[in-house]
């Protein structure tokens, strides 16, 4: 068949809608239809009000939920992961007084994966190496805290206590989390302002929180905004027991075989494991959690 031939056919198909091949009319075709998601009526962060009387932040807030709501593939994983880890991380923050609507945050952050960034930030809240040694993770090439779901949780936590009570504003502590807290400051000096809607950001520090909030929202009604996930179709929560280690482990694969289980189940409910044996030389003591019999 000639080059010209080639061009020629698809081009045909184009200008005819496809009817050359499969002899339907346009009336048979189901169009889909992209419609701009609707903004709630009201909505806050943490107990601040969001001020969508503003054009501006109307127009944030309806950027990311765009974005989000067309994010078919990942919203839909995020939507099932969300039954899996959620409560847990809600949970957490309770504990730690941290109001709930920081999960959003996670999830902004790495969708509820144990992700790892270009910059280095790596885990379920992206924590900078150094910055996650600061607030307590152990972080080498055999354990890394960051990927631990529960103690990464705290020591974010541990981080919006310490931000709120510098800045006055959970906002503004949820803001900090992405630029800096010295950045937050230096802005609010520099700017006269004191509130996070009035206060100008670099990109992607000011489309941050609004993308917390449109998580917040469109998860609060998924199938207002056209995702309909039932309920068998949720990632389960994770079933286990926990075993104390204060000692080294030679091989975890053999660890796991002790317990009826294999390392890659293992490494799926630890995924602060980063090697196939610990030297654990300082002796700390780890929470290892053991797959419930049956799981599988």
């Amino acid at each position: 068949m000639s080059l010209k031939l080639l061009l020629i056919i698809p081009l045909l198909a184009f200008c005819t809608g496809g009817e050359v091949y499969s002899g339907r009319s346009h009336q048979d075709i189901e169009q889909q239809i992209v419609t701009i998601p609707e903004l709630p009526e009201e909505i806050s962060f943490a107990g601040e009000a969001v001020p969508l009387k503003y054009f501006d932040v109307r127009e944030s807030l309806q950027r990311e939920m765009t974005v989000i709501t067309y994010w078919h593939s990942s919203l839909l994983l995020i939507l099932q992961n969300d039954n899996r880890y959620g409560k847990e991380i809600k949970n957490i923050l309770k504990q730690e007084g941290i109001p709930e609507d920081f999960y959003y945050l996670c999830i902004a952050e790495s969708g509820l994966q144990p992700v790892s960034s270009p910059a280095g930030a790596c885990g379920y809240w992206q924590f900078l190496s150094s910055t996650a040694k600061e607030y307590g993770l152990i972080v080498d090439s055999e354990v890394d805290e960051r990927y631990n779901i529960e103690k990464s949780t705290r020591a974010a936590a541990a981080y919006f206590r310490k931000a709120y009570a510098e800045l006055g504003s959970w906002t503004l502590a949820a803001a900090s989390y992405n630029i800096g807290l010295s950045n937050v400051k230096y802005r609010k000096t520099i700017q006269h302002q004191n509130n996070y809607y009035d206060m100008q950001f670099p990109e992607e520090t000011g489309r941050y929180l609004f993308r917390a909030l449109a998580f917040k929202t469109i998860m609060s009604d998924p199938q207002k905004y056209g995702y309909k996930v039932e309920k068998e179709q949720l990632y389960p929560e994770l079933h286990y027991s926990e075993v104390k280690v204060n000692t080294p482990v030679e091989n975890w694969s053999a660890f796991a075989a002790r317990y009826n289980t294999n390392f890659k189940l293992l490494k799926m409910y630890n995924q602060w494991i980063r090697a196939n044996y610990l030297t654990n030389k300082y002796r700390k003591t780890f929470v290892v959690r053991i797959p419930k019999e049956g799981t599988r």
